[in-house]
């Protein structure tokens, strides 16, 4: 029996219009787009995000007071990240303004660095609490809360989480401020290997940055005049248990 191999792109299909292929194409992850539109078999592996920072870095500036803002947090012994968030309403931007990123430290002068960028500014998190050595993960985010921070448990779906930050961020939806000089370290090498299993190393901050996307907007507050105490401790999960 005589075998043979044919391969074809979109541009082999007759029916399809510019638009439907410009359609489809966004409806893909990155590390699938060569393989659905050309034909051209893909192991999955590079970048997750396909896109030159200059795209979506910006100059720091004053943050407008209406702005609401959150923040997202990845705890871990070795590594305690967290990205803070700010949204333009009227445009849909949000923009990255802030980070920390430090590990072995304790946990009071994790929670101090965090409540420094704002008591008032609440938090989404991951919700599994990933361990790190000598503090298992879950135990140092019991030790944070009661350290005051609010948090709510973001949703962790990775792939489809990963999609909705690369759909923003090729948007123009996402912008970073030039000196979150980590996040931009992590992004470099935020990749996929060749099974197209995400790396799972250096990425506190990439997965801060998917927490915040897709939980973040619905915790953000803006600065608020206190009326009463805040709670000590509050942790929920994303529907307000």
């Amino acid at each position: 029996m005589t075998r043979a191999v044919v391969m074809a792109s979109w541009n082999d299909v007759p029916h399809l219009t510019a638009q439907q292929k410009a359609d489809m194409l966004a409806s893909y992850p990155p590390h699938q787009r060569k393989a659905r539109s050309e034909g051209i078999p893909q192991l999955g592996s590079g970048a997750i995000y396909p896109l030159d920072e200059s795209e979506f870095r910006v100059t720091p500036f004053q943050l407008p007071k209406h702005w609401p803002r959150a923040y997202a947090l990845d705890v871990g012994w070795r590594r305690t990240a967290a990205l803070w968030g700010a949204w333009d309403r009227d445009t849909g931007v949000c923009y990255l303004y802030s980070e920390h990123y430090r590990g072995e430290a304790e946990p009071a002068i994790q929670a101090a660095a965090i409540r420094a960028r704002g008591a008032w500014i609440p938090g989404v998190v991951d919700p599994s609490a990933r361990g790190r050595n000598a503090i298992d993960g879950a135990r140092l985010l019991e030790m944070l809360t009661d350290l005051g921070l609010v948090l709510t448990k973001a949703v962790n779906s990775v792939e489809s989480g990963l999609f909705d930050v690369w759909q923003k961020l090729s948007a123009g939806q996402i912008k970073v401020f030039s000196n979150l000089e980590n996040f931009f370290t992590e992004y470099r090498l935020y990749r996929r290997d060749e099974k197209g299993a995400v790396v799972k190393q250096n990425d506190h901050l990439m997965d801060c940055l998917r927490y915040l996307i897709v939980s973040g907007y619905a915790v953000a507050q803006i600065p608020q005049a206190p009326t009463r105490a805040r709670p000590v401790r509050s942790l929920r999960d994303s529907t307000g248990v």
